[in-house]
């Protein structure tokens, strides 16, 4: 059982965002900037859950899919359907651990 596993995902997530990632992905985090001091996958964005918003400009801009990420993905789980009602192709990648293992 891998770690994604552990957290309540299965293989066809991991698969998920294994394509995502092939295809250009910005993994996106939105935990608070002291969990993010805690560790991150390289790379990637942090925007917190509460300035998703004021920022979708900034999002949109990358013009590219998004790996959301958080703590177990809880919080990714709040803020996809705006992302999607925004236009923007994103999927839950769950803990960030689990884009991590594939940057």
């Amino acid at each position: 059982m891998g770690l994604f596993n552990f957290f309540g995902g299965t293989d066809k997530d991991t698969d998920k965002i294994t394509e995502y990632l092939q295809k250009g992905a910005v993994v996106l985090d939105v935990r608070t900037s002291a969990e993010w001091a805690e560790g991150h996958v390289k790379g990637s964005e942090l925007i917190t859950l509460n300035e998703i918003q004021q920022n979708i400009d900034k999002i949109k801009s990358w013009n590219k899919p998004l790996v959301v990420v958080c703590r177990s993905g809880g919080r990714v789980s709040s803020i996809l359907p705006f992302l999607k009602n925004e236009g923007i192709d994103a999927i839950n990648g769950g803990a960030w651990q689990n884009a991590d293992q594939y940057v």
